[in-house]
């Protein structure tokens, strides 16, 4: 059996040299209150019954099962629009693909009095809700536990917000997806180069997932470890904030602004045998990961993984706040990006 290479685990902080707060998150539920923004309505016609609902310590997945338990289908029939956090307040949207229509009021009751969720909202629509239907999430979170007096928390946290509005922060991915230990990046490595066999098709996704999300975070890290994070290369593949639209960099005289200007971002990669390539610095860059990986393209295609790119950096705006628990954070971020890589900034101990 071939060994999996070394994992870096290590993530540098962009506001380095600010003090954090410490503290902690998810103390209670009630901390962490997650609404998904989605990308458009149900119209009212269809066979796919939509459910926005609010679960509390329960991950997409449970819920998922239990729906599809519910209506008996299997759990594949439900949709769902991204992932969500367990130890949480969480709303978001589920769909279920219904032989028999029923009314939005029954099934709503239905729901509530099977399931330890509430049930915000029913309609119905002509499509399976998928993987990526969503604009982004908005987060209300609130730090505990803090490491010095609130009043002072609170100057130091608005010093830290200050310069992530102006710079960003990297989309780094957090470790809902990665995991806390390097267990499930090792075995994603093992899938990919056939050195584990998984037979759950959705487990062997997701450790693929892991193996790739891992993978550009050593991108994003060495971006900014050698101070590439505040400016564009020549050859990045860069993405427009407002419309999605992505575009290779030639011109930095031009592009350069709309990027101080967080109109536009580099792109980081998730590493496939089609993804889109950079050229110059920027691709040797992404060469470099691939490397020390002990991948291939080849190995990729052998998997079916096609690959894709995702924004570089994050560009939040936060709103703080004192509150009698600590100090509550409120921000919005787009689909993909993940809560704690704001707040590991913040608190210094993630």
């Amino acid at each position: 059996m071939v060994n999996p290479p070394p994992i870096d685990l290590s993530i540098p902080y962009l506001t380095e040299e600010l003090e954090g707060i410490g503290g902690k998150i998810r103390d209670r539920p009630e901390d962490f209150m997650v609404e998904e923004i989605a990308l458009y309505e149900p119209s009212g016609h269809g066979n796919h019954l939509y459910v926005n609902l609010t679960k509390r310590n329960q991950t997409t997945r449970d819920v998922q099962i239990e729906l599809a338990k519910l209506f008996k289908l299997r759990p594949q029939n439900i949709g769902t629009a991204g992932l969500k956090d367990k130890n949480a307040v969480t709303t978001q949207t589920f769909s279920a693909l219904l032989q028999n229509r029923v009314g939005a009021g029954e099934a709503s009751d239905l729901i509530e009095s099977r399931l330890d969720v509430k049930v915000n909202w029913v309609g119905f629509h002509n499509n399976k809700l998928r993987a990526g239907h969503l604009i982004g999430n908005r987060f209300k979170i609130t730090i505990t536990d803090l490491r010095m007096p609130l009043s002072q928390a609170a100057k130091k946290a608005w010093r830290i917000a200050d310069v992530i509005h102006q710079r960003g922060v990297p989309n780094f991915y957090g470790e809902q997806r990665l995991g806390t230990t390097r267990e499930k990046i090792r075995d994603g490595w093992a899938v990919l180069t056939g050195e584990k066999r998984v037979k759950d098709r959705w487990e062997r996704k997701f450790l693929i997932s892991v193996f790739q999300s891992y993978m550009c975070n050593r991108y994003l890290a060495e971006r900014v470890n050698r101070g590439l994070f505040d400016g564009l290369l020549l050859g990045d593949i860069a993405k427009k904030h407002e419309t999605g639209g992505i575009f290779w960099v030639n011109d930095l005289a031009t592009d350069q602004p709309r990027y101080l200007a967080q109109e536009i971002s580099f792109t980081a990669p998730i590493y496939g045998y089609k993804i889109s390539k950079p050229l110059g610095e920027s691709a040797s860059l992404e060469a470099e990961i691939l490397d020390e990986s002990e991948m291939t393209m080849n190995v990729f295609k052998r998997a079916k993984i096609t690959g894709t790119r995702r924004f570089g950096r994050l560009t939040p705006k936060i709103d703080i706040i004192e509150t009698s628990r600590g100090l509550q954070l409120s921000f919005m971020l787009p689909k993909g990006g993940y809560a704690t890589t704001v707040l590991r900034e913040f608190m210094k101990n993630m």
